[in-house]
């Protein structure tokens, strides 16, 4: 859906309302009342949709996740706790993208930790996971999965093929399932730590494990 720049006239009493609204929901003034109006025209805006898809993500994330305050309309932020020392938790940060042809969104993963030798070991894994992925996916990323790691954290871009045909809780439903799949992968790599073992091929095997479910975002 294209926007274009137009002028109304409107009373200063509604602009006063609709101003206090959108600060309440962290969205502009313009963007609130494209909301309004297209509710009204029973039209589905790209705001809508991730409204929809941050919903089935947030209700399909289990109780070890938190869902903090969201800083835009196409972003939402949840935390988990990682089971070890120095007791670190992790910030998964999930953006979309308007258009939902092709490029779903982009994840971030970052932990929040002061500790020189856990932003190590936390390198070490997001190394093991993109080498992973570069393996499983390469027929289908063949210049590498695109993603980054940059100063102890993770950017990850979503893509499907089929992604303007895929429903909203589909959509929500796969990037939910990759979320809480690389946070397991995370407790799993860390348990091997805290036990002074590998545990770079139980990672995998889950890994591998969520392919054979069939994948609609990559």
């Amino acid at each position: 859906m294209n926007k274009s720049v137009y002028s109304i006239v409107l009373a200063d009493e509604v602009v006063e309302a609709v101003d206090e609204m959108a600060y309440r929901m962290n969205t502009s003034r313009s963007n609130l009342i494209n909301q309004i109006l297209a509710e009204r025209l029973d039209l589905l805006t790209p705001e809508m949709r991730m409204r929809e898809i941050f919903s089935t993500i947030e209700q399909l994330m289990d109780s070890r996740f938190q869902l903090l305050a969201q800083p835009s309309d196409t972003m939402i932020s949840i935390k988990s706790p990682l089971k070890y020392k120095y007791k670190p938790t992790i910030r998964y940060s999930v953006e979309l993208s308007r258009n939902f042809s092709g490029k779903v969104g982009r994840l971030k993963v970052q932990f929040r930790t002061q500790s020189a030798q856990l932003i190590s070991s936390i390198e070490d894994f997001f190394n093991l996971w993109q080498s992973i992925e570069n393996k499983y996916l390469a027929k289908l990323f063949t210049k590498g999965v695109p993603s980054e790691i940059s100063d102890g954290r993770y950017t990850r871009d979503f893509y499907s093929p089929n992604a303007d045909r895929l429903t909203d809780e589909q959509i929500g439903n796969a990037i939910s399932e990759y979320i809480q799949l690389m946070d397991m992968c995370i407790q799993k790599y860390f348990d091997g730590l805290s036990a002074g073992k590998n545990s770079f091929d139980e990672v995998e095997e889950t890994y591998c494990e969520h392919l054979k479910k069939g994948v609609l975002v990559l």
